[in-house]
């Protein structure tokens, strides 16, 4: 089932004078499935805190539709459904970390016994039931973020919005956040987050989406979007390499990474197979092949500098 569905959603912000309009969102078209965690990845101002403003019914579409749990966001109902953590939130100083949750409690509309049950577990779960009688004005940013997290979950929502969920926690405070993610996920909620934290996001989500300018680049599996095609580490016994290498009647880019190992680029997986085939010909032991991968990092930062540089000429 898709829990979230946005086709051709685009949304501009108006201006006195057309040149200062600004576009949010450019012709979107994403989908997100239940119980699973989705990643938004983006520079500042590509669109993805004006994403879940539109999901949530915040703001609204200049053109396009979005759907989450199967009904329209212009339906409020849905709220009840949904769990949300803005980036950056407060609370008032003088209110305790219990009493937030009560609040928070109060306007999903639980109320008495269960929900002081529910306020137990959840800051259990976040690692802050030491400080459930203490105001908010003591709390770190990594606190803060904590109590956010568990007030996202009071109304036992099917979707969960997170705008950069682990801002502010050490890493230690980072692992128990994931750990929490992947638990809930496990429960069959939906994780929608925006991060800046590029390992984090490489290392619990399903699927990872990456936003510029209003416009989806690409959208997949981290393995998808992180794999080199057609570049493998070749592991081998033998000598002459290089001249084997040079012989092959295929133009092939390879360099040597260390003694008896090179990084090889061919065209497809034809011209792969046809390598191997003339290197045992030629009596070379192969012992490992190996494709390559780049970080999730080194990915969206050469995909923002190729569309940055698109769009500049």
């Amino acid at each position: 089932m898709e829990v979230i569905e946005v086709k051709n959603l685009t949304k501009v912000y108006s201006a006195r004078t057309k040149s200062n309009e600004v576009t949010a969102l450019d012709n979107l078209t994403l989908s997100v499935n239940e119980g699973t965690i989705f990643g938004l990845l983006g520079p500042n101002g590509a669109g993805k805190t004006t994403l879940i403003k539109l999901l949530l019914g915040i703001v609204f579409p200049t053109n396009g539709s979005a759907k989450v749990l199967d009904e329209d966001v212009s339906n409020y109902k849905i709220k009840s459904k949904v769990g949300y953590l803005p980036e950056n939130h407060k609370y008032p100083s003088y209110m305790t970390a219990r009493t937030v949750m009560k609040f928070f409690g109060r306007l999903s509309g639980t109320d008495g016994t269960n929900l002081d049950k529910k306020i137990d577990e959840l800051l259990e779960l976040v690692k802050m039931e030491k400080w459930k009688n203490s105001k908010v004005k003591s709390f770190s940013k990594g606190m803060m973020q904590r109590l956010g997290l568990a007030q996202a979950l009071i109304n036992e929502p099917k979707l969960i919005f997170l705008d950069e969920p682990t801002d502010g926690i050490d890493p230690i405070g980072r692992k128990e956040i994931r750990d929490i993610l992947v638990e809930l996920k496990s429960r069959d909620k939906t994780i929608f987050l925006n991060s800046h934290i590029l390992s984090e996001v490489e290392l619990i989500t399903d699927r990872v989406g990456i936003l510029n300018n209003g416009k989806l680049l690409r959208e997949g599996t981290v393995s998808e979007l992180t794999t080199k095609k057609e570049e493998y580490i070749i592991n081998v016994e033998g000598d002459s390499i290089e001249t084997i290498f040079t012989r092959f009647n295929v133009d092939l880019i390879f360099n040597k990474v260390k003694e008896n190992s090179y990084n090889i680029k061919v065209s497809n997986a034809k011209e792969l197979n046809l390598l191997i085939d003339h290197m045992r010909n030629n009596r070379i032991l192969i012992k490992e092949i190996i494709q390559q991968k780049s970080t999730l990092e080194e990915m969206f930062i050469s995909l923002i500098k190729k569309a940055d540089e698109g769009e500049a000429k």
